[in-house]
């Protein structure tokens, strides 16, 4: 019999039996063959074939590559959804491990693959024992990396198609110690739009510059003076992050060329810093254009709002985590430094629901931060997060 982790029962809860070693296996194959964005045809069969085999009713090709796997049982009305995200990173791994990336350039560098396995091996246990009284819609979404799969699933009708009283998502979350959560009500995530900025000019030799309107310049100059975008106009109190993400232009040392190109990430907590930032952004980058003498495209694209949890889902999920580690174990204060972005904020616009951390552990072994070429998932919170979903369906889904 393989490995398992045994959760005690609670209070009109049952104990739970966590099959340790065979997820963790799975985890860990997920981790060797990353696909990215909505190409995630390998991992979503894995899913649904695991899926289907255990019981459940899998629906797939939703929002492109999304899955739903849906269990009823009893007579109870109430419809619960977890989200699990599938997608991997543009990376090259430089983990060592035995089971790293098998495709060079594609890297599971945040988690997805324990994400993935943490809710399968919860829908084992829940096929298993079947001691719900409700639906259950399990979501495995595509492209989370790039804030569309969320939204491209409710597009494509998930929530007509599999309605749901309330929705959970959970993200590890490197620093922070194996067997602890983070569950706090109101706004955990902030904001994420982009830019795609071109400057054109007129190129020439670069012996001659004044002969030319000269766009590297101009960008240069531009990146520097949207350094001042948020010291300059946002409270210290009001998280934003405008960083560059990329610059492009040139191809060689003595030409100078007729254009070039940068991108923007911009970050906001709050709706109206979100539109300010942009209007200084948009303002910054025109008025140095006409400065140089040249001309700025600015495509700015918003991505996807702040998660914001609500306060009774975001209670009920806490008090599951209190029962699996013990209250002085899970943080309910609003969240520091969490500056990230996630598209599962589209889904809490539909749906009250909550969106939750768990540690992935400090120092070697889980304090690599995410989007790091260095970063495993740790395979001691795989059965924490297992548990925790568990726990939750029996309680919310309770007869």
């Amino acid at each position: 019999m393989s490995d398992a982790t045994i959760f005690p029962a609670t209070t009109a809860l049952p104990a739970i039996r966590i099959d340790t070693e065979t997820f963790t296996a799975l985890r860990r194959h997920i981790h060797a063959h990353p696909e990215l964005g909505f190409e995630v045809e390998a991992t979503g069969s894995l899913v649904a074939e695991r899926l289907e085999s255990w019981g459940y009713k899998v629906h797939t090709g939703i929002g492109r590559s999304g899955i739903v796997a849906q269990l009823r049982l009893g007579s109870g009305s109430r419809r619960l959804g977890i989200r699990a995200d599938m997608d991997a990173l543009p990376i090259i791994e430089a983990t060592g491990l035995p089971y790293a990336s098998r495709t060079r350039g594609k890297m599971h560098a945040c988690g997805h693959d324990g994400h993935t396995a943490m809710l399968l091996a919860a829908a084992k246990v829940l096929a298993d024992t079947r001691d719900f009284n409700g639906t259950l819609n399990l979501i495995f979404q595509p492209d989370e990396e790039n804030l569309g799969g969320a939204r491209a699933m409710i597009q494509d009708g998930l929530f007509e198609r599999f309605p749901c009283d309330a929705v959970f998502a959970l993200h590890n979350r490197p620093g922070m110690p194996i067997g602890t959560y983070l569950v706090a009500p109101g706004p955990v995530t902030l904001s994420s739009d982009v830019a795609d900025v071109t400057v054109r000019g007129v190129g020439g030799h670069g012996a001659t510059p004044r002969r030319t309107r000269d766009p590297i310049v101009a960008v240069a100059a531009m990146i520097g003076a949207l350094q001042t975008v948020i010291s300059r106009n946002v409270p210290p109190g009001d998280p934003a992050v405008l960083s560059v993400g990329f610059v492009r232009g040139g191809a060689t040392y003595n030409v100078i060329p007729e254009s070039a190109t940068f991108g923007l990430n911009v970050r906001a907590l709050r709706t109206e810093t979100r539109s300010l930032v942009e209007q200084r952004v948009r303002e910054v980058i025109e008025l140095t254009a006409r400065a140089h003498g040249v001309s700025a495209d600015i495509n700015y694209r918003a991505l996807t709002p702040p998660v914001v949890n609500s306060e009774t889902e975001t209670c009920i999920v806490q008090k599951v985590c209190e029962s699996l580690v013990g209250t002085e174990r899970v943080e309910t204060g609003a969240p520091r430094s969490l500056n990230g972005s996630e598209d599962f904020a589209w889904m809490l616009n539909e749906v009250p629901g909550c969106y939750l951390i768990i540690g992935n552990g400090e120092g070697e072994g889980g304090g690599c931060m995410v989007h790091n070429a260095s970063y495993d998932f740790n395979d001691a919170a795989l059965p924490l997060g297992a548990a925790c979903w568990v726990r939750l369906v029996h309680t919310y889904l309770h007869e």
